[in-house]
């Protein structure tokens, strides 16, 4: 689901994801407020003391603030963690605010050294990550994820969380941010009406280009994709060269490596969605449609595939007609030498939870979060909003929608074999590099080789500018 859609005609939880560094306010005034002294040390926190029914040592009577970004889908869900916050500490006051522009409101305050307690640093205007963890601004999360689950007993919090969660939110060995839900990319598609055209849904390119054929012949476009925003291509684009290249290539990528981007699976990966464009194979005009009328006209039928994140069918309700029954599929195989099976996904966490460093109830910030990373209250989230949680499992015996069904399939079937390009959520610049030249690539105005060079020449740049962060894995 894509919630942020309803507050301006851009994908801001699709960004959230891919380009932190894109949309986030920067707060370089955060840098000036971490001076050497007292200054730089987190506020008096003189927690309880911590014992096995109290892991991280919340005192009872002091106050809890929660501020978390209302955006499609709502704040109930933090509201009812709340609610079992209060349950355990009746003396605690919990203020809580939801809020769309959390960015907005909160930089004066950190700024200010007095943020509030838990803040859910989501949607457009968030405040950047990566500045917060570079001024200090953010605690370590070690000690929730290692405290024991609510609900799942000999688990620690760890545990419980699906395959690159903590590594969505750890920058330089510390994780300081824990994502809530959990998106994952892939093809969709109305199963429905490839039962009744009898087309089966491709493993590999040279299926899905046999395919594409047949689908224009019967007068349908065989794709279409969100024009305006051309990361959305960059997904499956992506996904098929990791699957080919492997980790390592992420890795390459990520790491901004020299060549990264001239990697043979790259190369190819941009030469197979080169095709898609050569063939005709893409919508007429999609190039200047929106995410919403891109996938307004899937809907009609107007094309067979769109390139999305699992937020989709969520997103079309209400424009999906009854009987569509959209799927995902995970994107097909470039060729037999991959290095990770065509089970393999692109997924990554969103809805990011953080604990300012500064915060006046760190401990009861953290045990808040033990709360909403529960079971109960990812499996209560998941019924209400058609979205895979990012907690294990808590989809278990729910009756699913068949795009969620889908989606809940597809991380079953991948296993382990899960990947996220960082790359995108690091450096902001290279991310619009890289999307506005798949926008050339598959508007047939730039080559494959075009693509890699001119993606290198920008990460390149990046690599010798010493201003910017860099980050390892």
């Amino acid at each position: 689901m894509n919630p942020d859609s309803q507050l301006k005609p851009y994908p801001t939880r699709r960004t959230l994801l891919r380009t932190a560094g894109i949309a986030a306010v920067a707060v370089p005034a955060l840098a000036g407020c971490v001076t050497s002294g007292s200054d730089d040390k987190p506020a008096a926190d003189s927690g309880a003391e911590k014992t096995a029914d109290n892991p991280l040592g919340v005192k009872a009577d002091a106050p809890l603030e929660v501020v978390v970004f209302k955006g499609g889908y709502g704040d109930d869900y933090a509201v009812k963690a709340e609610a079992k916050y209060t349950e355990k500490y009746p003396q605690a006051k919990v203020d809580h605010k939801g809020l769309q522009k959390v960015g907005e409101a909160m930089q004066p305050r950190f700024v200010g050294g007095n943020p509030p307690d838990v803040v859910d640093n989501t949607g457009a205007g968030r405040l950047d990550i990566g500045t917060l963890v570079s001024a200090n601004q953010v605690s370590d999360l070690a000690d929730l994820l290692d405290a024991p689950s609510l609900d799942q007993e000999g688990k620690k919090v760890r545990d419980t969380l699906l395959p690159g969660v903590i590594e969505d939110g750890t920058f330089g060995g510390k994780t300081v941010a824990l994502n809530f839900t959990y998106t994952v990319w892939g093809l969709w598609y109305s199963k429905p009406l490839f039962a009744e055209r009898g087309w089966t849904y491709p493993k590999t390119w040279d299926e899905m280009l046999a395919l594409c054929a047949t689908i224009k012949k019967a007068g349908l476009a065989p794709w279409t994709y969100q024009g305006k925003y051309p990361e959305y291509m960059n997904d499956p684009l992506l996904t098929m060269a990791a699957k080919a290249g492997g980790l390592d290539l992420v890795k390459a990528v990520d790491n901004l490596q020299p060549d990264a981007w001239k990697q043979e699976g790259l190369v190819q990966a941009a030469t197979a969605f080169a095709e898609l464009a050569g063939q005709g194979y893409l919508m007429s005009g999609s190039e200047a449609l929106s995410h919403t009328e891109s996938q307004a006209a899937w809907c009609q039928k107007k094309a067979a595939f769109i390139p999305c994140g699992s937020w989709l069918e969520s997103e079309q309700k209400g424009v999906a007609p009854d009987g569509f029954d959209m799927v995902m599929g995970t994107v097909p195989a470039l060729g037999g030498s991959d290095k990770l099976p065509v089970t393999a996904v692109q997924a990554a966490s969103s809805e990011s939870f953080l604990v300012p460093a500064k915060a006046k109830n760190a401990a009861g910030g953290k045990e808040y979060l033990r709360m909403l990373f529960s079971k109960a209250s990812a499996t209560a989230f998941a019924e209400a909003n058609s979205t895979l949680p990012a907690v294990a499992g808590a989809t278990d015996g729910l009756t699913l929608s068949s795009g969620l069904g889908s989606v809940r399939d597809a991380v079953t079937a991948a296993r382990t074999d899960t990947l996220a390009f960082k790359f995108r959520t690091w450096y902001g610049p290279l991310a619009k590099a890289a999307d506005d030249a798949t926008g050339e690539l598959i508007n047939k105005r730039i080559s494959p080789a075009d693509w890699s060079t001119r993606i290198q020449k920008a990460a390149d740049a990046l690599a010798k500018d010493s201003t910017v962060t860099k980050y390892t894995r």
